[in-house]
C-alpha cells in the first residue's frame, strides 16, 4: 500500500481517479514534457486510465506513485514515483514532475525527502538512481541537493540526452 507523507506545505497522497483532468493537463504541458521523452497524456480518458494501471501496480508493490498537492488543496500539481526496480528490488528509479506554475518554489524539495526516506527505509532500496535530461538544470539541481551523485561515464542505453544520478543508502555509524 502506498503510504501518504505530510511536509511542511505538501500533502504527497496516492494517485486518485478524481485527479484525471489534473494529470491530463499537467501531461499536455510542454514545459513538462519538454526533457522527458514520451507522448503526452492529451484526453482525460487517457489520464484515466494511466491512472488505473498506475494504482493496479500501486496495490502489487511494483511501483509507489503519488501525487504532490498543497496542504490548503488536495488537487494535483505535480507527481513523484519510485519505480523500474531491479529483479531483487535494491535498486529502483526516482521519478517526478511538477507543474510550472509551482516550480523553482521548493516544494518537489520537500516532496522528495519523505519519498527518499521511504524508498530506504521501508521497501529497503540500496540506491535510487535517476534519469535526467542533460540540459534540465533544475532537475539536476534538485537531484543534486538531495545528495544524488552524477555517475560520470554511465550511459542510459534508451535515451542518449540523458545523464544518470545515484544516491546509496546512508552507512550506519
Amino acid at each position: 500500500m502506498t503510504p501518504q507523507f505530510v511536509t511542511e506545505r505538501s500533502l504527497v497522497r496516492p494517485l486518485l481517479l478524481t485527479d484525471a483532468l489534473a494529470i491530463a493537463r499537467l501531461r499536455s504541458m510542454d514545459i513538462v514534457n519538454k526533457y522527458i521523452d514520451r507522448p503526452k497524456q492529451l484526453s482525460v480518458e487517457q489520464a484515466t486510465a494511466f491512472i488505473v494501471r498506475i494504482n493496479e501496480g500501486n496495490r502489487n508493490n511494483q511501483l509507489f506513485y503519488w501525487a504532490l498537492c498543497l496542504k490548503e488543496n488536495p488537487s494535483l500539481i505535480g507527481t513523484i514515483c519510485l519505480w523500474n526496480f531491479n529483479p531483487d528490488r535494491t535498486i529502483g528509479e526516482l521519478g517526478y514532475e511538477l507543474n510550472p506554475a509551482y516550480q523553482h518554489k521548493g516544494l518537489m524539495t520537500e516532496a522528495i525527502k519523505p519519498v527518499i526516506a521511504f524508498a530506504f527505509q521501508t521497501i529497503c532500496l540500496q540506491k535510487i538512481e535517476a534519469f535526467v535530461h542533460k540540459d534540465n538544470a533544475a532537475s539536476k539541481r534538485l537531484l543534486e541537493t538531495n545528495d544524488f551523485k552524477l555517475q560520470l561515464g554511465r550511459k542510459d542505453e534508451s535515451n542518449s540526452n540523458n545523464i544518470i544520478y545515484v544516491r546509496g543508502v546512508a552507512k550506519q555509524k
